[in-house]
């Protein structure tokens, strides 16, 4: 890999505003960002001597909120070069910054807001205050909260638009000396205990997880990432923010995930990375279309996919040279490019991780020439630990460990983590903290794996954990005990490992059932099945409403027959044998995600 002279160090940089500053001084004229402008219908740059200025405005306006080094502030918006703006501004004045989900729950915003002792919210608008109003009434640790968009007129004093907040003019304030040891930022995500544990990242932790990044081509200099995934999320900030913005590269912020194919192509970007929900959408797009097409066609497309594997394979050197190799320009031509094209036509990196990619997706994407890489990291590794790579592509596995990261298999086969990226703790949890990081500095992951050739392979979970197709981990366990805290549950087991959204399959107390069915004025048959579906699923909304938003059932498919020892479903201990009912009821499970988008 031919990395670029003008790559940033983490030597260089020392903390991430001062990556900020490297970059505005070597690229100050060059684009830094790109946005849509709605007004003109045109994509817009804004160069990186004008995002100093305007950061500049920002620290301007924070200085005066009467805010001072280790005071946290809050961030709940969509990605945009505001988003940028404020988390520069905030680290620069030695702020701690908080970013927050931009569509999260009320209930749970307030939580993270009083558990990190926030003092500012910049929110983005009247979709994200209006389900705020009334529970930031009685947050008051919170003392400034600022909307980028006009919220209208409002009771609580503390709110401003960002317009009144944003000084005139461009003057310098006095900033602090930081380290690369200091704490840059908490950011929330889910434990076992269904409270969200605010992970503690200092900037050395970030930088050094940027640039091990850098080291393997993740991003290339004068190229274009499209940013779709939410920033709150440590794996959009790390490589498709701080990551350009060391190798000088531009962003491109994404309007919205509706309006994503078309972005992909008006911007065309060369990098882009994703959650496996993405590359799931595009692929059911295409196997739709494709079903409306004549039976030649079909086998036509799936003539590439073997010849395009094959080639992708003979490239790896894990095959040998086939005379079905010599079809490939022109399948190329006639199908795999039409896909390309749905992705822009010029990606050269396409990086999923969060969950597991479907290795039939993977399969049909990397044959077509789709660079796309799977890799693996947690929050609490700033987050990336391994990724595939160009020349070093196993989609079954997970990659390799990044430059500078030690893995190793300790005690039932669990992943284990050493590097600068791990985290500095948990914050105001001590105790997690020594439970997920031990003396020596090893990060214990949680995920069970074994490495073969330097690749790591996921085999499993020491602790219950769903992981959904967008990133999200559910422990369903909490949400399982808590739903069954209604007298109508019996028993639950909720389903969601690598699907876009949780379902459930519910027993349910005989005694209670007829009750219920009565209540709502429903028959257990065919022909209530659907407004059945929705009555359980309200009843059982209400049991998870301390959950966060994603924590959430969508799908539930119901049983009067109870799981047992006797039947098997239970163990002797009267443990829920999970794999056994995800077997027996597999139909049941396949009928609530079918014909999802």
């Amino acid at each position: 890999m031919n990395l670029s002279q003008d790559i940033i160090t983490p030597h260089e940089a020392g903390t991430l505003p001062g990556l900020f500053k490297q970059r505005v001084n070597r690229s100050a004229d060059k684009p830094a960002y790109r946005y849509y402008d709605s007004l003109n219908a045109v994509w817009m740059d804004i160069s990186w001597r004008e995002m100093a200025n305007e950061v500049t405005r920002w620290e301007q306006a924070l200085h005066a909120s009467g805010l001072h080094p280790g005071d946290r502030v809050a961030i709940m918006a969509k990605n945009s070069r505001l988003w940028v703006m404020f988390d520069q501004a905030a680290l620069s004045l030695g702020l701690v910054v908080v970013p927050v989900y931009a569509e999260d729950r009320a209930d749970n915003v307030q939580y993270i807001l009083e558990h990190s002792g926030s003092k500012l919210l910049l929110v983005g608008g009247p979709p994200q205050w209006d389900r705020l109003r009334d529970k930031m009434k009685s947050c008051h640790v919170l003392k400034h909260i600022v909307a980028i968009s006009d919220c209208g007129k409002s009771e609580d004093k503390r709110l401003k638009t960002l317009s009144d907040w944003l000084k005139k003019g461009i003057s310098a304030v006095t900033k602090p000396v930081l380290s690369p040891g200091d704490l840059a930022t908490i950011v929330y995500t889910s434990g076992t205990t269904g409270a969200p544990k605010g992970v503690m990242l200092s900037h050395r932790n970030i930088l050094a997880n940027t640039y091990s990044c850098a080291q393997t081509g993740m991003a290339e200099r004068d190229g274009v990432f499209l940013s779709f995934l939410p920033l709150s999320h440590t794996f959009e900030r790390t490589v498709g923010y701080y990551l350009p913005m060391m190798v000088d590269a531009v962003v491109a912020h994404s309007r919205s995930i509706a309006d994503l194919p078309e972005d992909l192509l008006q911007v065309r970007p060369q990098g882009i990375i994703s959650v496996p929900r993405i590359f799931e959408r595009i692929y059911l797009k295409i196997r739709e279309n494709l079903a409306t097409q004549s039976g030649m066609v079909q086998s036509m497309f799936d003539l590439a996919v073997q010849v395009g594997w094959r080639r992708f394979e003979y490239q790896q050197g894990r095959a040998s040279w086939h005379p079905s190799l010599l079809m490939w320009p022109a399948l190329e031509k006639m199908v795999a490019k039409k896909v390309l094209a749905r992705l822009g036509g010029r990606l050269r990196v396409a990086i999923s991780g969060g969950a597991a990619l479907s290795p039939e997706i993977a399969r049909v994407f990397i044959a077509f020439g789709v660079p796309l890489f799977q890799g693996y990291g947690l929050t609490e590794t700033s987050p990336v630990v391994s990724v595939n790579t160009r020349t070093h592509n196993i989609p079954a596995s997970i990659g390799l460990p990044l430059p500078d990261v030690q893995v190793r298999i300790g005690e039932q086969d669990e992943l284990q983590v050493k590097a600068d990226s791990v985290m500095m703790g948990y914050w105001q949890n001590e105790q997690a903290t020594r439970r997920t990081v031990d003396q020596n500095g090893w990060l214990h992951t949680g995920d069970k794996a074994r490495i073969k050739d330097g690749y790591i392979y996921i085999t499993g979970r020491l602790k219950d954990i769903i992981v959904l197709a967008t990133g999200e981990k559910v422990p369903p366990a909490d949400m399982e005990l808590a739903i069954c805290n209604d007298r109508l549950f019996e028993q639950v087991v909720i389903i969601g490992e690598s699907r876009p959204f949780l379902s459930a399959l519910v027993v349910v107390n005989s005694n209670e059932w007829n009750n219920f069915l009565q209540q709502h004025q429903l028959q257990a048959e065919p022909t209530d099945s659907d407004r059945l579906e929705q009555a359980l699923l309200a009843r059982m909304a209400l049991t998870l409403k301390d959950f966060p938003g994603y924590a959430q059932v969508y799908a539930v498919r119901y049983m009067l027959e109870p799981w047992s020892v006797e039947n098997d479903l239970l163990t002797p201990t009267l443990k829920v044998k999970r794999n056994k009912i995800l077997e027996i009821y597999r139909q049941q499970i396949e009928s609530m995600y079918q014909g999802h988008k």
